[in-house]
């Protein structure tokens, strides 16, 4: 997604103006799954400036830069859509006041993933090249992260921050050898942040999941992101990972096909218009957990990307209704 960062700049200076991007006439059967399915549940996607869901979230057509500027408000006015992930901050941190702009332009009750930027996540900086050319002086660094991330993020947007996602890339070779040593650094910086906002990690590492990290983010009471992603190992895997932390708010991000690469799903599935290759497992795993947390009184924010089946709004519809029909077999 290294094209977000060019939407966006100086747009948020301008006042959206909600009527150029109307919200789509959502069906009576959405409304009230929506209903059915409570306050506590936060399904949504990773960005809403997508051209081909005009039918689906949008009434009418807009190009990206547009959405990008004003489609937020007609993106939350969707019952269902009650976060969304804001992907942009992972290339570069953003100040307060864009927070404050994103928390106008939505209800009271809609919540946002905000994503760490990769300076506090990758250990070394990338050269011209693009391969890595030295240690990242800011990685884990509780400070920097602080600053550049969690203040401006929790401050601007305030009752409607929702997780902040610290994801990490792959490590490297030497992490794996030493997954100890990774669990050991991850805790020392978690545990000099301020306790007050909800903080998950996402590895893309699944060998780095061990009993050693459990412990780190129970110690410092974060919550693990449960991961669809081939580099994040197998989803039931990660349940364990849950089930040994316990309790507590679920934060989960269905990210990709398992069949594709990030690139190759991005040019079959444009323009994101339908659904183009279903996962009806990982669907199964995410709404089994999705029904458990929230039995259990535990808020739910999920975040779905185009890349995992072809339509992110398309897949959070079909995710929720199999979270409905859990809970109603449970009842």
């Amino acid at each position: 997604m290294t094209d977000q960062l060019s939407l966006f700049g100086t747009e948020l200076e301008v006042p959206p103006d909600p009527s150029v991007v109307r919200a789509v006439a959502v069906s009576d059967d959405l409304r009230l799954l929506a209903e059915q399915l409570g306050s506590n549940l936060h399904l949504g996607t990773s960005s809403w400036f997508f051209t081909g869901w005009t039918g689906i979230v949008y009434a009418n057509g807009s190009d990206s830069r547009v959405l990008a500027r004003e489609g937020l408000t007609a993106y939350a006015a969707h019952p269902l859509l009650r976060t969304v992930s804001i992907d942009r901050s992972y290339y570069a941190p953003l100040d307060r006041e864009v927070f404050e702009a994103y928390a106008a332009q939505v209800p009271q009750d809609f919540r946002f993933t905000v994503k760490a930027p990769a300076e506090c996540t990758t250990p070394w900086v990338r050269g011209a090249d693009g391969y890595p050319a030295g240690d990242n002086p800011h990685f884990l660094d509780p400070e920097y992260a602080y600053e550049k991330f969690v203040r401006p993020a929790y401050d601007g947007l305030g009752t409607k921050c929702g997780p902040l996602l610290f994801q990490f890339p792959p490590q490297g070779r030497a992490a794996l050898r030493h997954p100890r040593q990774f669990a050991d650094r991850l805790y020392a910086f978690l545990s000099r942040l301020p306790r007050l906002p909800l903080y998950a990690v996402e590895l893309r590492d699944a060998p780095l999941m061990t009993d050693t990290y459990v412990e780190a983010l129970r110690s410092t009471g974060m919550r693990h992101c449960l991961s669809v992603h081939p580099k994040a190992g197998a989803l039931h895997d990660q349940t364990d990972v849950l089930a040994a932390l316990g309790p507590g708010p679920l934060v989960a991000r269905w990210n990709l096909n398992p069949a594709h690469t990030y690139e190759e799903a991005k040019e079959r599935y444009a323009p994101f218009d339908r659904l183009q290759q279903e996962d009806p497992a990982s669907r199964s795993v995410l709404a089994s957990v999705c029904a458990r947390a929230l039995q259990g009184g535990q808020p739910v924010y999920l975040a779905v990307n185009n890349k995992a089946e072809g339509s992110a709004p398309l897949s959070v519809f079909k995710l929720a209704e199999e979270i409905r029909h859990r809970l109603r077999r449970a009842s």
